[in-house]
């Protein structure tokens, strides 16, 4: 069975708002001024990035097309996961939340929620709406590489912010982060 190019392209846009929609409400809570800010981060941002591009860029023939019903149902299920992660990950950071990698004057060490099972939740529901639209709309030989790109990009975020707060935190940090994987439950 298939599932329509519209319906495809309506679960896309849908899982996309939905888990964006979680920082329009961020916008309303009091985000502070970080005191230390380490740009290296950034040139994470610019690979996942690139791998969001080229897991989603297509030719409109692509778009057109339909897919199977499998992999329209699995990418429902791992963005209800996703969207739940990130919205759970960005209540309990609050106020600590940005998109630098940086911390507050007055930042904690959030080990609670989601943070209980990664060290990184948000990482981990951003990869799994590059799964969500390599099941929606990805192709070979695009969506091996986005991984690879997505992948090599976060583990430059994971590091320049685990070194933050390593920095911060010191032996705290050190057995949290023993005690708990990045950003893949169950993968350290």
């Amino acid at each position: 069975m298939m599932v329509s190019p519209e319906v495809r392209i309506a679960l896309f846009f849908a899982a996309w708002i939905a888990w964006f929609s979680a920082l329009w409400a961020l916008r309303k809570s009091r985000r502070k001024k970080a005191v230390k800010v380490d740009p290296r981060a950034r040139w994470g941002l610019v690979l996942e990035s690139a791998g969001y591009f080229i897991a989603c860029t297509h030719s409109p023939a692509v778009w057109r097309g339909g897919i199977e019903l499998w992999r329209a149902v699995a990418a429902v299920v791992l963005a209800l996961i996703s969207i739940w992660v990130f919205w759970n990950a960005v209540s309990s950071l609050g106020s600590q939340w940005r998109f630098d990698a940086g911390l507050n004057q007055d930042h904690e060490l959030v080990q609670t929620g989601i943070y209980n099972v990664v060290r990184h939740p948000i990482y981990a529901s951003m990869f799994g709406m590059l799964l969500v639209a390599i099941l929606l709309v990805g192709t070979l030989p695009g969506w091996p590489l986005a991984v690879v790109l997505f992948i090599a990009g976060t583990e430059i975020r994971v590091r320049v912010e685990d070194g933050l707060l390593r920095d911060r935190f010191g032996q705290r940090f050190v057995d949290w982060q023993r005690s708990k994987p990045a950003y893949v439950p169950f993968l350290r």
